[in-house]
């Protein structure tokens, strides 16, 4: 199948969807071989004056020119607004096209991606039918644009790049055109926000805590937004964090709520309203936490960003706001979060004995003698639950120490005794 067999196949199946015309990303550029030489040219829009929303439309002349000695096959495209971050709907955009010196026509309005796209073909036949223009000769069609009620607030002018759905035009064969858009009526909109940090998930007064909660508050002003507002988290760990397991809920009607991770690892939140009505407030409660495969071992610094965009196809943010915090593994009973469980070893019993008092030197160092009771285990006296600032490295050195001496106690203490059985 021919690359413009495909295209043109693609633009079948898509109008018989009828939600789609083409994707962006097949968009043709002009050809480069020097075989295909349809220039298209574009006129002056009557009349000249900025276009508003829900008013009147403008026109201009659309001529293809053939200079070959051969016919060529032409499929018109029109895009609107190509490349550009807002994004636009079928009803943003009136579109007719009208033959002055061509065949009978038809035109559609298509959308993909969230981009705008005009096409027209030989009235009767299927959307991927294109028209030929004779060899020496030109076609010539008369296009109407106008602005929807809903076009984009935060635009001021649509731009209309004319080419084809194959490669038919020579290289400098494209044209385009830009159509100025009044001013909406009121202040444009706009659109802050900010992340206010409240702590722990359980109101534990902790710097490292498994789970922090949060409040991001937005804040809107002017004229609504053209389309609801999509909010992406985004959760960023140092790069040696291979495995995090981050887990995100959102406040939803009183109740916290999972947000689940897409295919990249953020959290796509609630649209918020595009005029901010209907909500109670202007924020959402948040909720981080580490989930139960992390393999953080340590308190960590977390970087939490929240950008908001028009579009939840398009990361074209129209504001972002970020904050650092602290997130730690869960803390175990009797030991800190980076140091293992003392190993006890239970000495053996000296024979004979209820009580034995051991001291032992290490590195010229005393170590406070230690009671044992009558069970045989020694009682330190400290806390090995202890988890304050504070080192626990002389506690662990002592009992270390006080074992070793009562290992070796025992152990004399059974040489005396078979020392004894021999000599009787």
């Amino acid at each position: 199948m021919s690359a413009r067999t495909a295209i043109t196949a693609t633009a079948v199946v898509a109008a018989v969807a009828g939600t789609v015309l083409m994707p962006l990303s097949a968009y043709a550029a002009p050809a480069t071989g020097g075989a295909p030489a349809l220039r298209i040219e574009l006129g002056a829009p009557v009349p000249s004056g900025p276009l508003t929303r829900g008013g009147a439309t403008e026109s201009f002349d659309l001529t293809v020119t053939n200079p070959s000695d051969k016919a060529a096959p032409f499929h018109p495209w029109l895009l609107g607004n190509l490349g550009s971050p807002i994004a636009l709907k079928k009803t943003d955009v009136v579109f007719k096209v009208d033959e002055i010196n061509a065949p009978d026509t038809a035109s559609y309005i298509g959308q993909q991606d969230h981009g705008w796209q005009g096409v027209f073909y030989p009235a009767g036949k299927n959307l991927s039918a294109g028209f030929e223009v004779p060899a020496g000769g030109k076609l010539k069609w008369k296009v109407t644009v106008g602005l929807g009620k809903g076009y984009p607030v935060n635009s001021n002018a649509f731009e209309l790049r004319a080419s084809t759905t194959s490669h038919e035009l020579a290289p400098d064969g494209q044209a385009s055109l830009t159509l100025k858009a009044a001013p909406a009526t009121g202040p444009a909109a706009k659109l802050s926000t900010h992340f206010e940090n409240n702590g722990s998930c359980d109101g534990a007064n902790d710097d490292e805590t498994r789970c922090k909660q949060l409040m991001l508050w937005y804040r809107h002003e002017g004229v609504a937004f053209s389309s609801d507002l999509v909010t992406r988290l985004t959760v960023k760990f140092p790069g040696d964090v291979k495995n995090p397991d981050t887990q995100v809920r959102v406040m939803v009607d009183g109740k916290w709520t999972d947000v689940h991770p897409d295919r990249n690892g953020d959290f796509m939140l609630p649209k918020m309203p595009k005029d901010f009505a209907g909500v109670s407030a202007d924020t959402f409660a948040l909720q981080v936490k580490l989930g139960p495969k992390t393999q953080i071992t340590r308190p960590t610094l977390v970087t939490l960003q929240a950008g908001v965009a028009l579009d939840e196809k398009k990361v074209e943010y129209i504001s972002t706001t970020a904050t650092d915090f602290k997130l730690a593994p869960a803390k175990q009973a009797g030991t800190k979060p980076d140091q293992p469980k003392a190993e006890q070893s239970k000495p053996a019993k000296p024979a004979g004995s209820t009580t034995t008092q051991v001291s032992q030197t290490a590195s010229s160092s005393a170590v406070t003698p230690v009671t044992a009771p009558a069970g045989g285990t020694p009682q330190a006296s400290g806390s090995l639950a202890h988890t304050g600032s504070d080192s626990d490295t002389g506690l662990y050195a002592g009992l270390a120490a006080v074992l070793v001496a009562l290992g070796g106690a025992a152990a004399w203490l059974g040489a005396r005794r078979r020392g004894g059985a021999t000599r009787a």
